[in-house]
C-alpha cells in the first residue's frame, strides 16, 4: 500500500489576488480553475512535484454561512496554519519573491533546526515559509 498527500487547501480573500502570489511570484503554474455557485477553486503545482498540488478557495466556497464566516475570522487574524514550500535555492527564490512586492516576515537565515528558510505573507495574510535543506 503506498499513500501521499494530494492537495493542500489555502483559505484566501481574493482568488485573483493569491494568484498573483502562488503563480507569479512563487512560479507555481494554474492545472485547473473551476467556478461553481459563485466561487472559483484555483489548483496549482510545481513542475518538481507533479503529484502535490494546493487549491486556493475564499472562505465561504463550499461551506455553509457560519462555517466560512468563522474561517474569514481566523484568516482575518492571520492565525491560519503556515504553507511551508522548499525550494533549491532560497536566496534567489527571497528575491523573486520580495521583488513581487510581497511582504517579508524573515529574510534568510540558518535555522538551528537545519534548513535555512524565510517567510512572507501572502495578499491574505496567510504565512508562507520556504526553506532550503542545509548542504552539511
Amino acid at each position: 500500500m503506498t499513500i501521499a498527500l494530494k492537495y493542500c487547501h489555502i483559505t484566501v480573500n481574493d482568488v485573483d489576488e493569491a494568484l498573483a502570489f502562488y503563480r507569479d511570484a512563487l512560479g507555481l503554474e494554474v492545472r485547473n480553475d473551476v467556478a461553481s455557485g459563485g466561487f472559483r477553486w484555483v489548483t496549482l503545482g510545481s513542475t518538481t512535484q507533479p503529484l502535490l498540488e494546493i487549491v486556493l478557495s475564499e472562505p465561504h466556497a463550499g461551506r455553509p454561512q457560519a462555517d466560512g464566516d468563522a474561517l474569514q475570522e481566523l484568516l482575518t487574524k492571520g492565525v491560519l496554519p503556515m504553507t511551508v514550500f522548499s525550494t533549491d535555492d532560497i536566496d534567489a527564490t527571497f528575491e523573486q519573491v520580495r521583488a513581487s512586492g510581497a511582504e517579508v516576515l524573515q529574510e534568510p537565515i540558518d535555522q538551528p533546526w537545519g534548513p535555512r528558510d524565510c517567510a512572507f505573507r501572502d495578499p491574505s495574510g496567510n504565512m508562507v515559509r520556504i526553506q532550503q535543506e542545509s548542504k552539511a
